[in-house]
């Protein structure tokens, strides 16, 4: 995902499934540079280059090729991008002083409990693009959460790699973080129709990839258009049994039609209060 400032581009990928020879899944830095120049492609031409356009991916970006592709010398993007906890991240690790650990903050500026982050310099960065900045947290895991090889002292570790100067570690550390949202995007379109494909030919399910797709974009748009508070956050399960399940009645009275929605449903006025901020909103044309 590419985004700029109010606007964000995604891209779901589509097409057979390749393979290689170990039978391993697609990830590989190839895959990542194509799915970012498809989302660059979505964005208007002064927001394809430079610092104010940012890529943010999990530890799947997290490799020499992609890091070096987005950092490459003209296009100046800037990127968030997960990275994978080696051996020698572990170690450099265990070696930063007490000190130079800072709390790790929340979305409304509040100290996140039991998190710090902290940025590692030294031999780690040899071999990366320069101006690369590598930071790290540390994080006290949730009740049942199993602790990996990687982490340390009883500590979950997640470490992300950036080239934004100028702005506080734990500020950063926040910005990779929400990058979280894409999984509930992911998750989104499972429920809407990805979790499984369900014609028989390729061809056929580029189709209903596009549809997902259209369903997608009106679930992102919908909620930060037309509905406040809660009902922001809700999911497509929710949607459908609250909202697109409504019944109505199509009224035509002196010469107007009418949506007109059972008084009796819990979430009527939700619908009506969203129409009306659509009906509200300036005409894009």
């Amino acid at each position: 995902m590419s985004r700029v400032p109010g606007k964000r581009a995604r891209t779901v990928l589509r097409g057979p499934r390749r393979s290689n020879a170990l039978g391993l899944p697609d990830n590989t830095a190839t895959d990542h540079i194509t799915t970012a120049q498809l989302a660059l492609a979505q964005l208007s031409k002064k927001y394809r280059r430079g610092r104010q356009t940012l890529i943010r991916t999990d530890s799947g970006g997290g490799t020499h090729e992609f890091v070096a592709w987005l950092a490459r010398r003209g296009r100046w993007l800037s990127y968030s991008v997960g990275m994978t906890i080696t051996d020698a991240i572990h170690h450099a690790v265990l070696k930063v002083p007490a000190s130079a650990w800072t709390a790790a903050t929340e979305p409304g500026g509040e100290i996140r409990d039991g998190a710090w982050v902290a940025e590692l310099d030294g031999d780690v960065l040899k071999g990366w693009p320069e101006g690369m900045r590598l930071i790290v947290r540390k994080e006290r895991p949730h009740p049942g959460a199993q602790l990996r090889f990687t982490d340390a002292d009883g500590l979950r570790l997640a470490c992300f790699a950036t080239n934004t100067t100028s702005v506080p570690i734990a500020a950063l550390e926040l910005r990779h973080r929400q990058r979280a949202r894409a999984e509930d995007r992911i998750r989104a379109a499972r429920a809407t129709g990805l979790r499984n494909l369900l014609l028989h030919d390729t061809a056929q399910n580029q189709i209903w990839l596009e549809i997902v797709q259209l369903a997608l974009d009106l679930l992102a748009w919908m909620p930060m258009l037309a509905l406040t508070g809660k009902a922001r956050l809700w999911e497509p399960r929710r949607l459908r049994l609250r909202l697109f399940s409504a019944a109505a009645q199509l009224v035509t009275t002196a010469r107007r039609r009418h949506l007109k929605f059972a008084t009796h449903w819990p979430w009527s006025n939700v619908i009506t209060d969203a129409i009306e901020r659509l009906q509200a909103l300036p005409n894009p044309g």
